[in-house]
């Protein structure tokens, strides 16, 4: 008869019961029948004598909850020296209420070999804050085997910061305990992160979820960035941050990789947190079919974070239907970003007045989010005086872009007094836009030296008008090579003035072109000619005249026009100009004077002169003699010159 059998196990025979609270294997589902007719049997043997018939039918009854059916035939079996039987009758009196006498049972069956009654006994040990005792008996438990052990051990030695902690977490783990293999993957992750958090020079938090922050869009204030999109739940914040170290198991596997296989495994066994956890490392990297499906699982078991992951998921593929669907689920389980998103969708939808509640349900759930965009929801509405409340909540609160929209609010009531100090809590904090902004804002003052300081440290974050300022900054102090730098930064972000002013510094160091005849085949572009067509594309007016220019030197009449025409139709008065010294060129002098009319209106004094000489020439020259007075007005010198001559020429011809 296998009475104290070291292998014994509650999965095996049925004579080990955890104690309450437990993680334990789930038994094998038996057929009633066949169950009664074992019941039976084992209370036949039991009657009869066999020992260790009355452990496993004290387990059965145990398990079964009949405590008082239980308890006689334990005390019988551990009176034979059963240690099964005695490790159960300690549970069993536990769950009584008589912890002091089942952990006097628990060290009987402990000094007898039994891991789960060593166990039971380290955990009674800690919750009487015996320390010293729970280690001893933990680590025996452990030292058999016992995954329920060797986890509690590694528990007990993590809150006491021991470096043996991850050892037994590890055992557990790989014993398939799920909640160490979550926790495991955790201390990989933060590893992971703390390492790079100091490539980085900055810690950021590793947990996933909603970041609260989204990119400033421009302010209504003078040239002030800031308050923006209407929602800020964000994507999935990085659970993971670089390769980090090797793991402890020298198989050199960087802790990032290993937590993933942790949360992996973890996330098999129906472990919610790391489903979520192993979604989010899988969203990053772009895997969004897997990275869903786990996201479904820990949602489905109640998860409200990866509820609300899921929803961006669905809205990123264009569900929106079914995104809020899950959104409303996590709102109503108490996640705060779900709430914001929920909001920010029906704004969309142009229903502020159910957007503002579920912001304010969002702020309840504890996001100053909500706040946040509570403020940007009111200053759509112009209810600024309620804007300026919600912003300064959340700007209290520690939110970085909700001081930054408050300072653009005072900024616009002209209270620069007031703004100044929110920018620079803002810009402190780490918003980009509120350092651009006190950048504006001591420029303003022709404080050009604490102005430059705040751009070189919003562009350094990457803040394209920040780097096109900085780079315009270098090329007064005739720093070229640094000025080249920032404005091609701010030129990759989209800054036409940008790419047009990075050209104008590669133009000027290339060879001159020779002359082209009308009609030449086109040369391979210049990549300064590359950056000129990159602003002009983005309707960038000077830049359109310089390709039109360019196009027109190397013969190219057609595209030449065509960038001529798109500059003067936005208002140019060069593009006007040029365009109609091509017309005139193509023999369409009517067409031509129009777009010079329009130039000369605009202040053009070359257009001017070409008009007084086309009305001269006409035979209207009360008309040529008002283009020539205008041109003199209009200048430049050598046009008001000529204009001058023309004027005085025309005013003798009519009083001849």
């Amino acid at each position: 008869m296998d009475v104290m059998g070291d292998k014994a196990t509650l999965f095996e025979t049925g004579r080990f019961v955890q104690p309450s609270g437990e993680e334990a294997e789930a038994v094998p589902d038996v057929d009633e029948t066949g169950e009664a007719a074992e019941e039976v049997r084992l209370r036949l043997a039991a009657d009869a004598g066999d020992v260790e018939a009355a452990s496993v039918l004290g387990a059965l009854l145990l398990r079964r909850a009949d405590l008082d059916g239980a308890e006689p035939h334990l005390r019988a079996a551990t009176a034979a020296g059963d240690r099964a039987a005695a490790n159960n009758l300690g549970v069993l009196l536990h769950q009584r209420g008589y912890a002091d006498e089942a952990a006097g049972w628990w060290r009987i069956a402990a000094v007898a070999g039994s891991a789960a009654a060593a166990h039971a006994l380290g955990r009674h040990h800690r919750e009487r804050g015996d320390e010293p005792a729970a280690e001893y008996w933990l680590r025996q438990s452990a030292e058999q085997g016992h995954v329920l052990g060797a986890y509690a051990l590694a528990d007990l030695l993590e809150h006491r910061g021991d470096d043996g902690a991850e050892q037994w977490m590890r055992v557990a783990a790989e014993r398939g305990h799920r909640e160490a293999a979550y926790r495991l993957a955790r201390a990989l992750d933060r590893r992971a992160a703390e390492r790079g958090a100091l490539e980085r020079g900055a810690v950021e938090d590793a947990e996933p979820g909603r970041a609260g922050r989204t990119p400033g869009t421009p302010g209504a204030g003078p040239g002030a960035t800031g308050a923006a999109d209407r929602t800020t739940a964000a994507r999935p914040t990085d659970a993971v941050r670089g390769a980090g170290p090797r793991s402890a198991t020298g198989l050199g596997v960087p802790p990032a990789e290993e937590a993933e296989q942790w949360y992996r495994q973890a996330a098999a066994r129906g472990h919610r947190r790391a489903a979520l956890h192993l979604g989010a490392i899988l969203e990053r990297r772009g895997e969004l079919k897997e990275a869903g499906r786990w996201y479904l699982t820990s949602a489905k078991d109640g998860e409200a974070r990866a509820a609300c992951a899921l929803g961006f998921l669905l809205r990123d593929a264009g569900d929106t239907e079914n995104a809020a669907v899950w959104w409303l689920r996590a709102a109503q389980d108490g996640d705060g970003n779900a709430a914001n998103a929920l909001g920010a969708l029906h704004a969309e939808r142009g229903q502020p007045q159910t957007a503002e509640r579920w912001y304010r349900a969002a702020l309840d759930a504890g996001d100053v989010n909500g706040a946040y965009n509570l403020g940007l929801l009111c200053a759509e509405q112009g209810r600024t005086t309620q804007a300026e409340q919600w912003y300064r909540h959340a700007a209290y609160a520690g939110h970085r872009e909700a001081a930054n929209a408050l300072a653009i609010l005072l900024l616009q009531g002209g209270d620069t007094t007031g703004a100044e100090p929110w920018f620079s809590k803002a810009a402190e904090a780490g918003s980009v836009d509120a350092a651009f902004n006190l950048g504006i804002l001591y420029a303003g003052r022709g404080e050009d030296a604490a102005a430059l300081r705040w751009y070189e440290r919003a562009a350094a974050a990457g803040h394209t008008e920040a780097a096109l300022q900085v780079g315009i900054a270098r090329l007064r102090d005739g720093d070229e090579q640094d000025a080249e730098l920032h404005l091609r930064c701010a030129a990759g972000g989209g800054s036409a003035e940008a790419a047009y002013r990075l050209a104008t510094v590669l133009d000027a160091r290339r060879p001159r072109p020779s002359a082209h005849e009308l009609g030449e085949v086109v040369h391979e572009k210049t990549e300064c000619e590359e950056w000129y067509e990159r602003a002009a594309s983005q309707g960038h007016r000077r830049a359109q005249v310089r390709v039109g220019m360019l196009a027109a030197a190397r013969g190219d009449v057609v595209e030449a026009a065509r960038w001529y025409r798109l500059a003067a139709e936005a208002g140019s008065r060069n593009g006007a100009f040029n365009l109609g010294l091509l017309l005139v060129r193509e023999g369409s002098e009517p067409e031509a004077v129009v777009w010079w009319t329009r130039a000369a209106q605009e202040g053009h004094g070359r257009a001017a002169l070409r008009l007084a000489l086309v009305y001269a020439r006409r035979g209207e020259l009360d008309e040529g003699q008002r283009w020539a007075d205008r041109a003199v007005t209009l200048g430049p010198a050598e046009v008001a010159e000529r204009a001058a001559r023309l004027r005085d020429a025309l005013r003798q011809e009519l009083t001849a």
